[in-house]
């Protein structure tokens, strides 16, 4: 074996053993909608991103300082009051996972089924 062989198997191994990342394991969905995220008696207006069955990411047009772990409520005219959980908050923008005992999981299917277009954004950042 060379160097090289060894020097790549060990990287690899490191990089699989330190990065514990737990990415969202249902298919993402583009979408246009505005909606409203509630952090106690803080009120943020934003436009979701893209969306599945286990969360979503809005872009907010005001500073909404909740640590990951926070639980907000997504007030959304065309699916309703989604309850969840900060996962990230980065540059404007917040991604939340949904409440598992909610049934907003359950709302978010029913507005794929009947009310979902897909579209493909128009500015990339």
């Amino acid at each position: 074996m060379s160097r090289g062989t060894i020097m790549q198997f060990s990287s690899k191994s490191l990089v699989q053993g330190n990065l514990k990342i737990k990415t969202r394991g249902s298919a993402r969905h583009h979408a246009r909608l505005m909606g409203q995220v509630r952090y106690f008696t803080k009120l943020v207006t934003g436009r979701v991103v893209d969306i599945s069955t286990s969360g979503i990411a809005l872009d907010l047009q005001a500073p909404l300082y909740a640590a990951a772990g926070s639980k907000v409520r997504i007030e959304c005219d065309d699916i309703g009051l989604l309850d969840g959980f900060v996962r990230w908050a980065h540059n404007g923008r917040i991604g939340i996972e949904f409440d598992r005992s909610s049934n907003a999981s359950a709302k978010v299917a029913s507005y794929f089924r009947f009310f979902h277009k897909d579209i493909k954004p128009v500015l990339k950042r």
